[in-house]
């Protein structure tokens, strides 16, 4: 399976913030916003990823991580001229997905909570199930997460086995509470479904449009992020204000990092001591580097 950050748009909520840089690129407490959804990716054990932002920031993403070498993974940049969508991701990343399956995360979504990962692995799992068998009823999976306000949010109902019964955007009478967040894993069929949207009233490629189409097909399950998950998003000053005092408050209170890129790639076994070794040593004396060398203590 691959992986895309879709970490484009002007982020015209959080200016004066975003005026000359991307808000993917803005500190959530002690990391750039882009390491939350990328972590997500890697706890997936997603290794191929395509990070897809503006002109003007992908330069910026290189800097920051390069070609992932160094977490052992394989990252990969492309360019969304304008934003004209979240299912745009997929046109731009059709050559990257190829023949593969595909999860997409939005640049600015933070999820963290007890059993992640295991949700994580186990919706790459059922992809790979279906791979091997002639049903082809691999599909979709989305996420829902319950809130208060959920005409708010793009909102999923589903039956008592997680099958999507439908989907509503932003409606004023919500079927559910369960908002669908920005974390969504697709067969390889997403980019024919892609090719078929036209834009939208907003003139952008829905990614609800997407959802509706696998709707139609029944070919979409709904996965719960219950008790003990949290899930941000960090696309207004609040919402960037909630998550770093959330991240501050896990991290100095349990003495775990949320989102340490480094420590996920240890712990995987993608890369080695040496490797961690080497990029303990080009970090200047700061916390984030104490914690990397307290990895090699336990």
């Amino acid at each position: 399976m691959k992986g895309i950050i879709l970490a484009g748009g002007s982020g015209t909520r959080l200016f004066p913030l975003t005026k000359s840089i991307s808000k993917q690129i803005l500190p959530v407490y002690d990391k750039p916003m882009i390491y939350y959804p990328l972590s997500v990716l890697m706890l997936a054990n997603i290794k191929d990823i395509l990070i897809i932002s503006t002109l003007r920031d992908v330069p910026l993403f290189e800097r920051l991580l390069g070609n992932g070498e160094q977490l052992g993974i394989n990252i990969k940049y492309k360019v969304q001229d304008s934003p004209n969508g979240i299912a745009e991701a997929f046109l731009i990343g059709e050559e990257f997905i190829g023949n593969d399956n595909v999860a997409l995360i939005l640049g600015d979504n933070i999820f963290y909570g007890n059993g992640l990962s295991k949700i994580l692995e186990d919706s790459v799992t059922y992809f790979q199930i279906y791979e091997k068998q002639v049903t082809n009823k691999k599909g979709a999976i989305i996420f829902g997460y319950p809130v208060k306000n959920p005409s708010d949010y793009g909102v999923v109902q589903f039956d008592k086995d997680g099958n999507v019964v439908s989907l509503q955007e932003k409606p004023e009478k919500a079927k559910s509470n369960f908002a669908i967040p920005g974390l969504y894993f697709y067969d390889n069929t997403v980019i024919k479904k892609s090719k078929m949207l036209k834009p939208s009233e907003r003139k952008e490629l829905e990614i609800t449009s997407i959802n509706e189409l696998y709707l139609l097909e029944k070919k979409i399950k709904t996965k719960i992020l219950g008790r003990g998950m949290t899930w941000f998003d960090t696309g207004t000053p609040k919402g960037l204000l909630e998550a770093s005092n959330f991240v501050e408050a896990i991290q100095n209170r349990q003495g775990f990092y949320i989102a340490c890129l480094e420590e996920i790639a240890y712990t995987k076994g993608w890369i080695g001591k040496e490797m961690l070794v080497k990029i303990i040593n080009k970090l200047k004396n700061c916390d984030y580097k104490k914690y990397l060398e307290s990895l090699l203590k336990k």
